[in-house]
């Protein structure tokens, strides 16, 4: 699963990976963590591969080792971030509006219009 990390701003300004999963960086551990009471059921699978996105790698690595030492084992992040997804001109759609409600609890990204 693509977990887009990036703020709805970056998102819409720049469009999405189409079947990915919004949860802002702020909200990751809340999210990915079945237990936490405010997980995202799209996410908190253990047995579920997430990849991390960020606009350029950093903050995603960042991510990934945080949640690494909190005993996810299936965590990485896309080296170059969505960035470099584009530059590889592999598919993006524009962005959704924001979801209303807790951020990061919607679920993956349909496809849409090509950005």
């Amino acid at each position: 699963m693509i977990v887009d990390l990036r703020s709805d701003d970056e998102r819409g300004r720049d469009g999405v990976i189409p079947g990915s999963v919004h949860v802002p960086r702020s909200v990751l551990e809340w999210r990915v963590d079945p237990d936490s009471g405010f997980s995202n059921p799209h996410v908190a699978d253990r047995d579920i591969e997430l990849i991390l996105v960020c606009h350029e790698g950093y903050s995603s690595s960042l991510a990934a080792a945080a949640l690494q030492d909190l005993g996810r084992t299936r965590v990485a992040d896309l080296v170059g971030g969505y960035e470099a997804w584009r530059e590889e001109g592999l598919e993006t759609v524009s962005a959704p509006p924001p979801a209303p409600g807790l951020p990061g609890m919607q679920g993956p990204v349909a496809a849409g219009v090509r950005t």
